[in-house]
Formats: structure tokens, C-alpha cells, sequence
């Protein structure tokens, strides 16, 4: 094989270049997601021995590569000194590529995040449904890390996660923590929040909600009494609800509607957008929170279609739609209006809000 650097030194260079992901695919050289964007790091291509050695080094002892060769595999690794990192493996024409997601070692807090003050209070109540969303990479695991660490040190609560995999590593302050794996401590996702209504919890952290029976059961735990913090794919608060809605069968949706009226308790939709000057991304956040109005919204069926009005004039209790958000950001300096333009929902508005009618 042709000479390349460790894998321990490719991490290093991730952490030093303040990278997101390093990409190792096959006829390529070593890539770094920063800002964003993928640069190819000047080093020779990755054959298919490199790769495969490298995710040999990845790979925890519990997995058994042999078992299952073929699989598509999603864990967490550790090293002294460079801290931890997201590991995904996939197989592509035959050969593996790996990509690898550093996780900051530090728990920022949520003002740190650039996130609105009003989410740290949705993060007080002691019960019900609170949903991080947005695309891949926008930051979830992030928030949903800030969220906990806000509870874990201001309340004095038990709290449990059920993560695949565990990326962030809480330790008990005022609250004591309880993080178990997918696939090492407990079989799914769905598994992990039914045993957790067993152990006692005040909190229960979950890593994702996609399935019909992982939504239902984060549902039952916010109805039982428990805060249920979780993350979806979706762009913003009205998506986020009809997909929901769509994951159960006509028949329920009306049980489903009743449920998420009674506790949902926040929405937070977030991007990253280039910041104007400097290096880095800035947040742009829709924040939409359990008001009366959006209750009743919820409840109704022909009501939903007014849920981006109810946000959009929700000022008063903290809320925003993603575009008010851009708006702002634009206003105060910290995007462009190209990429300002690119990011929000109705660039027609956009433009009349900022007094730009032409991208020229």
C-alpha cells in the first residue's frame, strides 16, 4: 500500500482544521467537510486496503466484521487526547468508505449555540414532547446535548438516554445520567423507551424518532408524565407535524392529533448558513412552542394549514419561523443575502422583508 498518514493523525488534522467530517473513499484522496464544503486533503488516493485497514482500527471489538460483512454500520469511537467522533462504514461498488463526524468534546450551552433564550425554558417543564429538527448536519445532536447538559445541571432529575450511538458523554451534576447504546445496551430504539419507563425517569433522551411505534411510544412517555427530548429529519415545525401524523394510519390520526395537542411542549427547526465574515456557521432557528393557539390548530384537522401564520405572529411567546430567523440574521450582519436567500422557505417575502426586490 502506498504510504499514508494514521488514522490517529487524520483525526488530528480534523480536529485542527476545525473539520465536521472526514470522508475516506475509495480512488479518492481523504476528504474534510469544513464550513460545509468538502476539500480533498493532498495526499494520495485511499485504495481498497486502506479503507479496509482503517475501519479495522474504527471498529470496536464488540463488532465482528466477519458476521456480517455486507452491513452498513453506525458507531461511536474514542481516542485519548482527540476525543470522539460518529463513525459510519458503507460499502460502495464493492470497496468500504467511511465517514467520520467529530463530536465537540466541550457541551456548549445553548446561548453558546446561538440559539433563542426562549429554549431554555420549554427545557424547564417537567413534562411532555420536545423535537429538535432539521436536515443532516444542522446541528441536532448539538442542541440536544446543550438541552441535556441544561437539565442535568439545574434540575434534579434522573434522566435516560437511548442513543445510536452514544456521542456526547453526560456527567452527573444535579441530575444523574443514564446512557445506554442501540445494539450494545438495548436492541431498539423502541426496546430502550419502553424498559426506561421501568427505571424511574424524569428525562428521557432519544436519539431519533422516524418509526410509526418510536413516535407512539415517545408520545405515551410525554402523556405518562415524563419530558421526552428527541430529533427528526424535517426542515421545519409544519413538516415535523404532518410527518408525524402521516407515520399512523388514517383511523388514529385523530387520537394522534389529541396527543401531540396535549404534549407538545416545542419545536425547534434550525440550519447553518455561512457566517458573513469569518469563518464558521451561524444558526437560523424556527422555534414553535405549545401556545393555545397552536393547540387548537393541532386538534383540528383543517386548522394544521394555519400553523405557519400562528408561529409567523407568535412574537410575544418566543416564537419565529425559520425565514424571521434568516431575516434577522441578514439584518444584523451575520449571512448574506444570497445565502439568506437560499435558506429560507418563501424568497419572495424575503425579499420584501429586507427591501431587496433583485439577487443583482
Amino acid at each position: 500500500m502506498d504510504q499514508l498518514p494514521k488514522l490517529d493523525e487524520l483525526l488530528s488534522k480534523l480536529i485542527e482544521i476545525g473539520g465536521s467530517d472526514l470522508h475516506l473513499k475509495v480512488g479518492s484522496p481523504p476528504a474534510y467537510r469544513i464550513d460545509g464544503s468538502l476539500h480533498l486533503a493532498d495526499l494520495p488516493s485511499l485504495t481498497p486496503e486502506h479503507t479496509a485497514a482503517l475501519l479495522a482500527e474504527l471498529l470496536p471489538d464488540r463488532v465482528d466484521i466477519d458476521a456480517d460483512p455486507d452491513g452498513d454500520r453506525d458507531f461511536a469511537y474514542g481516542t485519548p487526547g482527540l476525543g470522539r467522533f460518529r463513525v459510519n462504514s458503507y460499502l460502495q461498488r464493492g470497496s468500504v468508505n467511511i465517514v467520520v463526524r467529530a463530536v465537540t468534546p466541550k457541551i456548549k450551552t445553548i446561548t453558546e449555540l446561538g440559539l433563542p433564550e426562549v429554549v431554555s425554558k420549554v427545557c424547564d417543564e417537567a413534562d411532555g414532547l420536545i423535537l429538535i429538527t432539521g436536515p443532516t448536519g444542522a446541528g441536532k445532536t448539538t442542541t440536544c446535548a446543550a438541552i441535556i447538559d441544561h437539565i442535568n445541571t439545574s434540575r434534579r432529575t434522573n434522566i435516560i438516554t437511548i442513543e445510536d450511538p452514544i456521542e456526547v458523554l453526560h456527567k452527573d451534576h444535579r441530575s444523574i445520567v443514564s446512557q445506554r447504546e442501540v445494539g450494545v445496551d438495548v436492541a431498539s430504539y423502541e426496546d430502550g423507551m419502553h424498559s426506561a419507563l421501568r427505571q424511574d425517569p424524569d428525562v428521557i433522551y432519544v436519539g431519533e424518532l422516524r418509526t410509526q411505534e418510536s413516535l407512539e411510544a415517545a408520545l405515551v412517555a410525554a402523556e405518562t408524565g415524563h419530558l421526552v427530548v428527541s430529533t427528526m429529519y424535517t426542515i421545519d415545525a409544519v413538516e415535523t407535524v404532518h410527518r408525524i401524523l402521516d407515520a399512523f394510519p388514517p383511523y388514529q390520526q385523530r387520537r394522534v392529533r389529541q396527543m401531540l395537542a396535549t404534549t407538545l411542549r416545542g419545536i425547534v427547526s434550525q440550519r447553518l448558513l455561512p457566517r458573513l465574515e469569518g469563518q464558521g456557521r451561524v444558526v437560523a432557528t424556527e422555534v414553535m412552542f405549545g401556545t393555545e393557539s397552536v393547540r387548537e390548530c393541532l386538534v383540528d384537522a383543517e386548522k394544521i394549514s394555519e400553523l405557519y401564520e400562528v408561529i409567523a405572529e407568535g412574537a410575544f411567546y418566543g416564537m419565529q419561523t425559520i425565514d424571521q430567523s434568516i431575516t434577522k440574521l441578514y439584518e444584523a450582519g451575520a449571512v448574506s443575502f444570497s445565502d439568506g436567500l437560499m435558506h429560507v422557505t418563501n424568497p419572495r417575502d424575503f425579499k420584501i422583508a429586507t427591501g431587496i426586490t433583485s439577487s443583482a
